[in-house]
C-alpha cells in the first residue's frame, strides 16, 4: 500500500490510502458507507450535507446559494410573495422590518397616513354648517362627481406617471373628504368618534400586516371582496331611494366591514408586489397609488364601523 505524503501529493482522495476498505476507506464504520470521497454520506457530494443541496447550499436558497425559492436563485418567486430579483427578503414577521424598509411601501404607508392627518384637519376646521349644506343643497352631487374627478385625475398622473401632480389630487381629495366628514362631530358623540377610529386603526393595522406577510396571493380575495363592493353600491342605493330600513343599512353595513377588511389585506399584499416590480424610475408613482388604495380601504373602513357602532347625539 502507498504512503500518503501531503507534502508529495496534497490532499489526494484517490491515494491508495482512501481504497476500499482502508483506514480512511469508503467502507469504514468512522465514515459510513457510500460516502462520495469518503465523507459520510450524511454530507453528500462532495462533502457536504444534503440539506444544503449543490455546492453545500441549502436548496431553499436556490442553486447559486442566494435566498431564493427559484431555481436560478435571483431572488424570490411569487408564492413567496415577491417578484424575481427583488431584494426585499420575507419569512414572516420577523422580516416585516425588512419588508417595511423598501422604498416603495414605506412611502405608500406615509402619504397614507398624511393624507389621513389632512382629512382629520378638515374636518376639524371646518364648520358642520358647511358640511350640512354641501349634502343638503342642490350642489351635492356635483360635489361627488369633482371627488370622482380627483381620483380618476390621480389615476391617470399615476398612469403617466406624474407622482407630484398625483399627490396634489391626491391632498385635494383627501381635504374635501374632511370637510364631508366634519359633519360627524354634529351627529356623533366625540367618544364613539374616537373609538371607532381606534377601532379601525386596530383592524387596518393587523390586516394590512398580514397581507405584507403572507406568502399567499391574495388576488382571488381581492377579485371577491371588488365583486361584493359592487353588490354593497347597489344595495346601498336601493336601500335609500326604495326600502329605507334600517335593518338592511345595518346589514349592509356588516357585510360592507367584511369586505373592506379583505380589500386591505389585498392591496396591502398588492402593493408588496407592486414593491417588488418597481424601479427608481416609477417608485413615487407606484407609492402614491398604493396610498390612495390604502386610504380609500381605511376610509370606507371607518365609515362602515362608524355606521355600526358610532353613538349618536
Amino acid at each position: 500500500m502507498n504512503t500518503y505524503r501531503p507534502e508529495e501529493h496534497g490532499i489526494n482522495q484517490t491515494s491508495s490510502q482512501y481504497n476500499q476498505g482502508g483506514t480512511y476507506g469508503y467502507n469504514n464504520t468512522q465514515y459510513n458507507q457510500g460516502g462520495t470521497n469518503g465523507y459520510n454520506p450524511q454530507y453528500g457530494a462532495n462533502g457536504y450535507n444534503p440539506q444544503y443541496g449543490v455546492n453545500g447550499y441549502n436548496p431553499q436558497y436556490g442553486t447559486n446559494g442566494q435566498f431564493d425559492y427559484t431555481s436560478n436563485g435571483n431572488g424570490m418567486d411569487m408564492s413567496a410573495g415577491f417578484e424575481s430579483g427583488n431584494p426585499v427578503q420575507m419569512s414572516g414577521i420577523k422580516n416585516l422590518g425588512a419588508i417595511i424598509s423598501n422604498e416603495v411601501i414605506a412611502k405608500s404607508y406615509l402619504f397614507m397616513m398624511v393624507a389621513l392627518f389632512i382629512t382629520a384637519g378638515a374636518a376639524l376646521t371646518t364648520s358642520p354648517a358647511v358640511a350640512i349644506r354641501i349634502i343638503t343643497g342642490n350642489g351635492y352631487i356635483t360635489f361627488i362627481l369633482a371627488e370622482l374627478a380627483i381620483v380618476w385625475g390621480a389615476d391617470f398622473a399615476i398612469a403617466k406617471n406624474k407622482p407630484i401632480l398625483a399627490g396634489i389630487l391626491f391632498a385635494a381629495y383627501s381635504y374635501m373628504t374632511g370637510m364631508l366628514f366634519s359633519i360627524f362631530f354634529v351627529l356623533y358623540t366625540g367618544g364613539s368618534l374616537a373609538a371607532v377610529f381606534l377601532m379601525c386603526s386596530g383592524m387596518f393595522a393587523f390586516m394590512a400586516i398580514y397581507g405584507m406577510v403572507t406568502d399567499r396571493d391574495l388576488s382571488s380575495v381581492g377579485n371577491i371582496c371588488l365583486m361584493g363592493l359592487v353588490g354593497i353600491i347597489i344595495a346601498t342605493c336601493v336601500n335609500l331611494i326604495f326600502l329605507r330600513s334600517s335593518m338592511f343599512d345595518f346589514i349592509v353595513s356588516i357585510v360592507g366591514v367584511l369586505i373592506f377588511v379583505g380589500l386591505t389585506a389585498y392591496d396591502a399584499n398588492k402593493t408588496k408586489r407592486i414593491a417588488a416590480t418597481s424601479d427608481s424610475n416609477n417608485a413615487l408613482a407606484m407609492s402614491m397609488f398604493c396610498a390612495l388604495e390604502l386610504y380609500l380601504d381605511f376610509i370606507n373602513l371607518f365609515l362602515k364601523l362608524l355606521s355600526l357602532f358610532g353613538k349618536r347625539k
